[in-house]
């Protein structure tokens, strides 16, 4: 037995551990839990901040898991261990001139943790990164190894893209790629009401947009990235230093344990932080763009809402901070994806605006995290599945038109539940 926690410390887990060296491994370990009547759970890279990966049954790690690297050029396609990283996948595409079309923020999670939950970017062209997945190889809870596509068990791909590890243990991926490019970032402040009034034209007008609010001001950031021909403005590696690492985290970390300390500095300290920023605009490659360090550990709840509903959303985010017993240290961050086609994910057949909300690492943040889940609930929303949230599956039926059918796959691959925990019998139903 062996002690783990995820990368926020808001969970843990103690359980056996076991490490298939293969697919064949995996799926005996698999069959005789099923005899047993026991549960396993296979656990990525920690990052996700519900309980989606806690078992006190056999957590399985993938980083051992044989699996070829075939890389398709000319069909810009990729196949690679669902347990490898974002990080090592778009350095390995880069070696070929290839690239994801879009990534979200950090590049630490596992591939197969990262679709599994829903993980995405923003961009009202692209949806979550599942939506990039041509392919996935899985085992499912009687011990079957199921090669599933569009063509090949297409209900199991269908809602195995996102599927919350309930499904079976994904063991291989093969992903859809496009040729490498260069983004062109452009990161500046602006006054909240600007941001409010353009948020419409920023997302038309730009390939990718994020907004970010800081709480006690009427100060936001933003950064939109847009595809260029030439990586012609490099950033400097002393501003990249300064501002990635050393202010966003070093520097941030100290304001954070500050506001901690005394709260009532941290609405002053937001908005010297909000005032400090300054314009930045540079070019480089896709992922280095995307994909920026994350060191200063946080706790974050994010919903999916109805593009239309963001101004709601937005506009009662300052009630709800006044009400607080506390202070909020992070800001809101704003993002925006494309509909998608996927069971459970949060894009599902519609343009979303997504709404995350963080709060440092040992902060209060229940009474906000659920103040927030209350509006983004009458507002339809749909929470992240790997960020924190309160919902059950009665609650999430409504707002998902295919939630039972993602339960009949579930139902007839997993019927000994082998892959259940806390966390998918209270958001699928035990």
């Amino acid at each position: 037995m062996t002690d783990w926690r995820n990368w926020a410390g808001n969970q843990r887990a103690t359980a056996t551990v076991a490490r298939p060296a293969d697919t064949e491994e995996l799926a005996r370990l698999v069959r005789e839990a099923a005899e047993r009547g026991d549960r396993v759970k296979p656990v990525g890279s920690g990052h996700s901040f519900t309980d989606i990966a806690v078992t006190g049954g056999t957590r399985i790690e993938l980083s051992g898991l044989a699996g070829r690297v075939h890389v398709d050029r000319a069909g810009r396609r990729v196949s690679v261990p669902a347990g490898m990283t974002l990080a090592t996948l778009n350095a390995l595409l880069a070696t070929h001139g290839l690239a994801l079309p879009n990534l979200g923020d950090i590049d630490a999670q596992t591939i197969s943790g990262a679709i599994s939950t829903g993980t995405h970017g923003t961009g009202a062209a692209y949806g979550c990164l599942a939506t990039f997945v041509a392919g996935l190889t899985l085992v499912t809870g009687t011990g079957e190894v199921l090669s599933c596509d569009a063509d090949n068990h297409p209900d199991v791909f269908a809602a195995a893209r996102v599927g919350l590890g309930a499904l079976g243990v994904i063991t291989d991926v093969t992903l859809d790629c496009v040729p490498a490019f260069t983004l062109r970032a452009h990161e500046r402040p602006a006054a909240l009401a600007d941001a409010l009034a353009a948020w419409p034209d920023l997302v038309a007008d730009n390939d990718h947009c994020d907004i970010y609010w800081f709480p006690y001001t009427d100060r936001v950031q933003i950064k939109t990235n847009n595809r260029v021909a030439a990586h012609d403005r490099p950033l400097p590696g002393w501003r990249g230093w300064l501002d990635d690492e050393f202010l966003a985290n070093t520097v941030f970390a100290g304001l954070c344990r500050v506001g901690r300390l005394v709260p009532a500095a941290v609405g002053p300290i937001n908005a010297v932080s909000a005032r400090a920023l300054t314009e930045r605009i540079y070019t480089g490659r896709s992922d280095a763009v995307f994909c920026t360090p994350r060191r200063v550990r946080f706790t974050e709840m994010e919903y999916g809402l109805p593009r239309d509903a963001l101004p709601t959303m937005l506009a009662e985010l300052p009630r709800i901070l006044d009400r607080l017993p506390f202070k909020v240290q992070f800001p809101v961050e704003v993002r925006f994806t494309a509909p998608d086609d996927i069971p459970l994910s949060h894009g599902y057949g519609r343009e979303s605006a997504y709404v995350a909300v963080h709060q440092f690492a040992g902060a209060p943040y229940e009474p906000y995290f659920r103040a927030v889940e209350a509006v983004a609930r009458d507002l339809g929303g749909r929470p992240h599945w790997g960020k924190l949230h309160y919902r059950d599956a009665e609650s999430l039926r409504p707002v998902y038109p295919r939630f039972d059918d993602f339960l009949a796959v579930r139902d007839r691959l997993d019927p000994r539940r082998v892959f259940a925990n806390d966390y998918t019998d209270r958001v699928l139903g035990s």
